[in-house]
């Protein structure tokens, strides 16, 4: 399967889907993005039941703010609408390989009463720093 543009427009929709779903946050001026393009691109022809997405950091800056992307390449992996994973850094084929077949393998379950049960351990605020 092709990689998949992704706007401010689609966000939502593209990684709310059921499945998993993996996001490349990148820019075309990003050396470590471009020798990543080809590892993300030859695992979505190996993984035809996951999207694949992209992100142009440049061309979607307000997206790339509002998501707090500070560092690209960034990847974020949502399963059955529920961002699992978000790192920055490319990968190496063998570590994006091992790291879907990982999300794969969560129970979701689990993984929504966890979320859960963080959130109802205390309340958000103007000051919360972290991720959900």
């Amino acid at each position: 399967m092709a990689t998949l543009d992704i706007t401010i427009e689609n966000f939502e929709e593209t990684v709310s889907k059921d499945g998993v779903v993996l996001v490349d946050f990148w820019a075309e001026w990003c050396g470590p993005c471009k020798s990543f393009g080809p590892v993300f691109e030859k695992s979505s022809e190996d993984n035809p039941d996951a999207t694949f997405a992209k992100v142009d950091t440049e061309a979607q800056q307000q997206l790339a703010g509002e998501l707090g992307i500070q560092s690209i390449p960034t990847i974020m992996i949502f399963r059955d609408g529920v961002q699992v994973f978000s790192q920055p850094g490319a990968l190496p084929a063998a570590a994006l390989e091992d790291l879907l077949s990982q999300v794969e393998a969560l129970d979701m379950d689990e993984v929504r009463k966890e979320i859960a049960a963080h959130a109802a351990n205390h309340e958000h605020g103007p000051n919360c720093n972290h991720d959900h």
